[in-house]
Formats: C-alpha cells, structure tokens, sequence
C-alpha cells in the first residue's frame, strides 16, 4: 500500500473515527467475552475498566487508550474465535489510531 492510500498517524488523525472505531471494537469484544466460555479473570477485569473509561473522574483510561494497550490480547481473542472481521477492524484501529 502506499504512503498516500493510507493516513499516517504520527501526523494527523482529522477525519478518522478513532472514537467509533474503538466503539465498534469494544461492541466486538463483548460479543465474545460475554459468552462465560470464552471469558476469564483478564477480561473480567477489562470489562470493569471499560466500564468506567467514559468517566474522567473515574478511569484510569478511555476506551481507546484501553484498546490500544491490550492490542495483542484482543487479537489473540479474536484469533481463538476466528473472528476475522474482528481482527480486521482491530487492525484498522491499530494502523489509524494507536
């Protein structure tokens, strides 16, 4: 892909959704880790810091900050379910705004 095809972060993030990306991610993740098979102690605890990442006074992170911190974990989850668009979509997330 060239240079031009594709937005380079570092520079800009005008006209990228990183806020909806990062909903849709999160909508993603808990289609999996709803399900008690598919859940453990870590996306327990993620759960409850997503929770409260809309709240300033509250999280210790928003969700995006959240999302790109635990990149490789949300992979591996959506490589064990074989979520294909999953991973696209965290791709994406991670090319554009992490």
């Amino acid at each position: 892909m060239d240079s031009i095809d594709s937005p380079d972060r570092y520079v800009s993030f005008k006209g990228i959704d990183c806020e909806g990306n990062s909903r849709r991610i999160v909508e993603r993740l808990y289609m999996h880790i709803d399900d008690p098979a598919k859940t453990n102690a870590f996306w327990e605890r993620f759960r409850a810091k997503l929770a409260v990442a809309g709240d300033p006074l509250k999280r210790q992170a928003d969700g995006l900050c959240l999302l790109c911190a635990n990149i490789y974990y949300i992979a591996d989850l959506f490589e064990e379910q074989a979520d294909e668009e999953g991973l696209a979509m965290l791709r994406r997330l991670e090319d554009e705004c992490c």
